[in-house]
């Protein structure tokens, strides 16, 4: 598996600071450091909902304002309060996390801590009970500790390589976010206003809250800052450290659980706010070249909180200034750290370099298989799938017979049956289309790529239609079909234009490119969300529906798109497919063959994105299909394109057929949307293709 490598220079935590001399320098900086933060925090409580501003403030002094001083204790100062400990919490737990992973990308959010503590404390709510902040925290904290544990035993403590770390990060959150948002949907009553304080929101009631967890984050806090030296040691490479007495197992083991303690205490009062755990520490640590004693862990982990701090209430100032003091209150201060985060990671990715070929985890290859097996395979697959339609047309909150399909066929059914087919043969040719789009798209995009671990999604080309077919659905909710799918096809293209050009650096790094994918994809979901809470807060319902992935309500009209991409680019990749071949091997093969590497780049991820843009205005956004589809097909016959191809189509539409049809007759006449199954039944196998490709590696070395 590749490794991101920073650029030639002494790792930062392996450089002990010279002693003595930056003494005066790191007085400094933390005196800058608090007086930026006392800046930010006065400005901070002069916004607000309210006409009081800082002059009304400033007359508090003298006691002569007392509705100033209800606005202050009822509304801003628990406000700033929250943002001040959850600031110190998450850069922490940031830092701590990079620390023991080695891995400037680790943090809550990539290691799916926030993912974890969001879902128990949904689950929670969902069925109805109310829990104090401190029981509510360590319920958060089991479900941060496991999602943790998970992430860190996949990605070989996030050392073996930054996409590992990041694609199973993702694949986890994305799981546990599936549950969380069925849970939203199925207790929608229980659970209201969940979804903004699910994307980390500042405004607070009272001070309970905050006095029961604020202890807690102080002894975690200060039990970090008392492990700095262990730290430092532990810095210096595991079999160094050991030799130097140092239990690296341990250390280890208590740093994760304060860190998921930290976070967990920080979504507990206000939600997951995204990604200060990320840039907190990578802020402080750009301070190197002139405080080297930044690397020492007890100067990093404070500033590292103070940074998180300023993170926080600034993005909070920020949202206020620009947007005013209702959005404060309407807008989860989430969003813009979450915008603030997946610019930093984008940037840290155009950074680094690769430093060797990607490892293809098993599955990439197969046995070579005869002529009469692949078409085997094929009739296989294509019997499931037809049988999967027909399932799919007879199941449902109304169940059917086979004879009466096949009377509607000839139009001899009666009226109420009429009326359910007609109204569900839609439903199962729009998600048998999307899942075959999307099949092609991800093997397309593995061939290109050369990281059979990337898929549309995460390469932000899903999270560009999402975000163009939201937009389109909140300003113009009248807008047409054709109007949607193009309108969401734009925004896939330029998604993937955006991303292509980032990840461009004298030439295409598959790591790199799923690296900016990743955050474009973070970016593009907190836009999202951003339209939704602050332009269309009351219909939270539907919006989750659709980025969950549903076939609810489709018509003949709206299949179509699918179906035109489906016959014009699919024969297109598929006379492509030599093409695809040599890409997938390296970058040398393909030009002494005379294949224009880039052209053809370009063209292949460009019609990946035509098909996913199409599907995800059909069917909204449904992740692991083209993902899993195409490994199994691969698993199934081999490496060529030729024969992958027509398999994982086949396959990927089963896979959504065969979810929709779960999802609308499990829990009949509720349903569950169809992204939601597919996530959860993709998870476990992206999950033992990372755990069996870990061990695999681990026995090369």
């Amino acid at each position: 598996m590749t490794v991101l490598t920073a650029p030639p220079r002494p790792e930062p935590a392996v450089a002990p600071a010279p002693g003595g001399r930056p003494a005066p320098r790191v007085v400094a900086v933390f005196v800058a450091a608090a007086l930026l933060l006392l800046l930010v925090a006065a400005v901070h409580l002069t916004q607000g909902t309210s006409s009081v501003g800082a002059l009304d403030l400033l007359r508090l002094v003298t006691g002569a304002d007392d509705e100033a001083a209800r606005v202050l204790v009822a509304a801003r100062l628990p406000r700033l309060l929250a943002g001040l400990a959850i600031g110190v919490a998450l850069g922490f737990a940031g830092a701590a996390l990079q620390s023991i992973a080695r891995n400037p990308l680790a943090s809550p959010d990539t290691l799916a801590v926030n993912a974890g503590a969001h879902l128990a404390i949904v689950a929670v709510a969902a069925f109805g009970i109310s829990l104090p902040a401190l029981p509510a925290g360590g319920l958060a904290f089991c479900g941060g500790l496991a999602a943790a544990a998970l992430v860190l035993a996949m990605s070989a403590g996030g050392q073996a390589s930054t996409t590992r770390l990041i694609l199973a990060g993702s694949a986890t959150a994305l799981a546990l976010s599936s549950v969380t948002t069925l849970l939203l949907l199925l207790f929608e009553q229980a659970t209201i206003g969940l979804f903004a304080w699910g994307n980390g929101s500042l405004v607070q009631s009272d001070l309970t809250a905050l006095s029961q967890l604020a202890p807690v984050i102080g002894a975690a806090v200060v039990a970090l800052i008392l492990l700095g030296h262990r730290l430092d040691v532990l810095a210096l490479g595991d079999d160094t450290a050991t030799v130097l007495g140092l239990d690296v197992r341990r250390t280890r083991l208590i740093v994760t659980l304060l860190a998921v303690l930290l976070s967990a205490a920080a979504v507990t009062l206000t939600g997951p706010v995204g990604f200060v755990g990320l840039c907190a520490p990578v802020i402080v640590r750009l301070l190197a070249p002139v405080l080297p004693a930044v690397h020492r862990h007890r100067i990093l982990l404070p500033l590292s909180g103070i940074a998180g701090v300023l993170v926080v209430l600034g993005s909070d100032v920020l949202l206020r200034a620009v947007m005013g003091g209702q959005a404060g209150v309407d807008i989860p201060t989430g969003v813009v750290t979450t915008l603030l985060g997946a610019a930093v990671l984008i940037w840290l990715a155009r950074r680094h370099r690769d430093a060797g070929p990607t490892r293809r985890p098993p599955g990439g290859h197969a046995a070579v298989r005869s002529a009469a097996f692949h078409r085997t395979v094929v009739a296989v697959a294509a019997t499931v799938t037809a049988g999967a339609v027909l399932v799919g047309m007879l199941a449902g909150d109304t169940w059917m017979l086979f004879g009466d399909v096949v009377n509607w066929l000839y139009g001899s059914t009666g009226p109420a049956y009429t009326f359910v087919l007609d109204q569900r043969w839609p439903r199962v040719t729009a998600a048998v289309l999307a899942g075959a789009a999307l099949a092609v798209a991800g093997t397309t995009v593995q061939a290109v790529c050369r990281n059979p671990l990337a898929e549309p999604g995460i390469l932000g080309i899903t999270a560009g239609a999402g975000l163009g077919a939201v937009a389109l659905l909140t300003f113009v909710p009248l807008a047409g079909v054709w109007a949607v799918s193009g309108i969401a096809g734009l925004g896939a293209i330029l998604a993937f234009a955006l991303v292509y050009g980032a990840a461009w650096r004298g030439g295409l790094s598959s790591d790199r490119l799923v690296l900016i994918g990743f955050g474009a994809w973070q970016g593009g979901m907190a836009v999202i969300t951003f339209l939704i809470v602050a332009y269309d807060p009351w219909n939270t319902g539907k919006a989750l529906t659709w980025l969950s992935g549903s076939t609810y309500g489709r018509t003949a009209t709206q299949v179509l798109p699918v179906a035109i991409a489906l016959a014009v680019l699919t024969p297109a990749v598929a006379a492509a497919r030599r093409e695809l071949d040599l890409l997938a091997l390296d970058d040398d093969t393909p030009r002494v063959l005379g294949v224009r590497l880039e052209r053809t780049r370009l063209v292949a991820l460009g019609a990946a994105a035509v098909l996913t843009s199409t599907a995800v205005s059909a069917v909204g956004v449904i992740g692991f299909v083209g993902l899993v589809a195409p490994h199994i097909a691969r698993a199934l016959v081999g490496g060529r394109h030729a024969r992958v191809l027509p398999v994982a189509a086949l396959l990927g539409a089963a896979l959504v057929s065969i979810a929709d049809t779960l999802g609308r007759t499990v829990i009949a006449p509720a349903q569950i949307p169809a992204g939601l199954v597919t996530a959860m039944i993709g998870t476990p196998y992206f999950v033992w293709l990372l755990w069996r490709s870990r061990a695999l590696a681990t026995t090369a070395r």
